[in-house]
């Protein structure tokens, strides 16, 4: 029978209760987490605030390693409803430090205020800025990949595929961490785990609802609706085991490995959606570790 990860098991309680239905609320519960954590070690990047132009205007904070290695334009999650710049500094440091890519953490605007496309443009915007300005950024226009947590994974993903359907700008590497790829939310782990940690039914559907608004789900929205996933950029999936997303997570990397794109698979068990937030635990160590392998060796690669 499947267990919680003993490291995580107490930490269930304080990941609990998580209510999309009110998105003022929820954003102020994340960034006070996040406020209580420790200030990331910077000492080895240097870090600047920035402002992409476009319509509008999306807000980026660039982490560059000193010897930075390609460049990845990352998208925080929170279920399209919360984050930003602030609230994804701890991992996005993080992220730079393990790999050694220049990290361009996006501010994209959330939902339900500005639905579908409207982060999507954001994400696009900052993908095509990126590749105009690689040398700025310590990289080539070819060495830059796209990556993001949970809602960010499934913008990441849907910028591939528009890459891809429009003839640029070019995606070198996929980093899709726990991403929610499926608004129709049919799989076993999305019908079984209504009430897991952080993640519940409740929530997911709330988030889908919030990003979606009047339009109907597309690929570039939801992922998991695209007819073909062929010509997309190598991907590195990873997925937790008590995740609500797990199955569409899992079902997506073989779809991209049916469809000859190379692919790298990781479940890992025990764990919960967001759980590799709970730095102490040796399992969130591994998890972070593999992510910036990961990014490091789709870039280089």
């Amino acid at each position: 029978m499947a267990t919680m990860d003993p490291e995580l098991e107490p930490y269930v309680p304080l990941a609990s209760g998580l209510d999309l239905g009110d998105p003022a609320a929820a954003r102020s519960r994340l960034a006070q987490v996040i406020a209580s954590l420790p200030e990331p070690d910077t000492s080895r990047m240097e870090v600047r605030d920035h402002t992409v132009p476009g319509t509008p205007d999306v807000p980026v904070r660039i982490y560059r390693p000193h010897r930075s290695r390609g460049a990845v334009v990352w998208l925080h999650g929170g279920g399209f409803v919360m984050g930003d710049l602030d609230t994804e500094h701890p991992w996005a440091a993080l992220l730079a430090d393990l790999s050694g890519a220049t990290v361009v953490s996006t501010g994209y605007r959330l939902a339900p205020e500005h639905p579908f496309p409207a982060p999507h443009d954001d994400a696009r915007t900052v993908l095509a800025w990126a590749c105009d300005h690689a040398e700025e950024l310590g990289t080539e226009p070819d060495r830059i990949a796209v990556g993001g947590h949970s809602c960010g994974g499934a913008l990441a993903a849907s910028l591939a595929l528009r890459a891809r359907d429009e003839g640029g700008p070019p995606v070198r590497f996929q980093l899709l961490h726990q991403a929610c790829f499926d608004d129709r939310q049919l799989t076993r782990s999305a019908r079984t785990f209504t009430d897991t940690p952080f993640a519940t039914r409740k929530a997911v559907l709330h988030a889908w609802e919030h990003y979606l608004g009047p339009s109907p789900a597309t690929p570039y929205a939801a992922p998991a609706r695209a007819g073909d996933l062929s010509g997309l950029p190598p991907a590195y999936i990873a997925c937790a085991e008590f995740c609500p997303n797990r199955d569409e997570d899992i079902e997506y990397a073989v779809r991209l490995m049916q469809a000859g794109v190379p692919v790298e698979l990781h479940q890992w068990p025990g764990t919960f959606h967001g759980s590799h937030q709970i730095r102490s635990a040796e399992i969130s160590q591994l998890q972070f570790a593999e992510i910036g392998t990961a990014l490091r060796r789709g870039l280089a690669g």
